[in-house]
């Protein structure tokens, strides 16, 4: 071997041996890293979708490499109920929520589904600041659900396929409602029949006359495309519709306490920026289903819409805590 191959052959054998020195360190990395797997109703455009984006971006700052969000977006996980029981089985490691559709583990949480109790959002946001939410996180923990913090997708209205303004209309009528005792005990109230259908199959319901009317937010009107099938939106807000950004306690447990810190504080900022983004998505979705023949009427009477409610109140008094308790939210101020 002469001196030129030499020098090659000892190049190469020093490079290798460094190579295979730090590679358990760089396969030790990689391995390291962990994936959650995140469900979300629907595509990128949606408030739904753009919050995991902003946590990620916040964690990623923070713990950058550690982390791999796979966010799986339009339902492919399923709807709000399945979802949750991979959150809670832990194959799934986050999620949003609306609070209804967590009611069948947490009864409790059903107090911020109370029809016509909240004036708006900002009184639901001083709400579940207080010690009804950390009530309500302690109950959901216990149920293997980290609620890391509570967001707000805005006001249900009820949505027909011909106009409505008076309670009487809606009678005798079929009603797609969410998986929850209080949603089927509210519109039983008006005289209608609910029928517990998953928001990944309503849209088919609508079309087909399974369902002749539902309930939801602005937001997730236009999302799901349901003015083709409900062209007509009545303003009634009836309830406010609380969810969380929420966690599995398996994926949690196994955090340490500075990763528990930056998940939470990006939650918590998440929330916020959630909040936002659904008020300024309800305009553009209210417009967008104007555009294809989306109808928003105004209810008449709105005491006979309110007094129709009210005895919900009375009805879930004792699993939400009392009414005083009831009382107490919807004095604050």
């Amino acid at each position: 071997m002469n001196l030129l191959h030499r020098r090659s052959f000892l190049t190469t054998a020093t490079a290798f041996g460094a190579g295979a020195l730090f590679a358990p360190t760089l396969i030790g990395r990689a391995r390291a890293q962990t994936t959650l797997t995140i469900a979300s109703l629907f595509g990128e455009d949606k408030p739904e979708t753009k919050i995991w984006l902003k946590i990620r971006e916040l964690v990623e700052a923070k713990l950058p490499g550690q982390f791999h969000f796979n966010i799986v977006k339009n339902g492919a996980l399923g709807g709000e109920k399945e979802v949750a029981e991979g959150v809670r089985l832990g194959s799934i490691q986050a999620s949003l929520s609306t609070v209804s559709a967590l009611s069948g583990w947490v009864p409790e949480l059903q107090i911020l589904d109370l029809p016509f109790l909240f004036r708006d959002g900002g009184h639901v946001r001083k709400a579940v600041q207080g010690d009804t939410g950390q009530e309500l996180k302690g109950k959901l923990l216990a149920q293997n659900f980290v609620a890391a913090d509570f967001i707000n997708y805005g006001a249900r209205h009820l949505l027909t396929k011909e106009a409505v303004t008076r309670p009487e209309q809606i009678e005798g009528k079929r009603i797609r409602v969410i998986q929850s005792p209080l949603h089927t005990t509210l519109w039983s109230s008006f005289g209608m029949t609910p029928i517990g259908i998953p928001i990944t199959e309503t849209y088919n319901a609508l079309a087909t006359g399974v369902a002749d009317a539902m309930d939801l937010t602005k937001s997730a009107y236009a999302g799901f495309k349901l003015y083709e099938v409900v062209p007509y939106l009545t303003e009634t807000g009836h309830i406010w519709a609380s969810g969380v950004v929420y966690f599995s306690a398996s994926f949690w447990d196994g955090l340490s306490d500075e990763q528990k810190a930056v998940f939470q504080a990006a939650a918590s900022e998440g929330a916020a920026h959630f909040d936002q983004l659904i008020v300024d998505d309800e305009a553009i979705s209210i417009k967008i289903a104007g555009d294809h023949g989306g109808h928003v009427v105004q209810p008449e009477n709105r005491v006979a819409w309110e007094e129709g409610a009210h005895g919900v109140w009375e009805h879930f008094a004792g699993i939400v805590g009392g009414m005083d308790k009831i009382e107490a939210i919807q004095k604050v101020t």
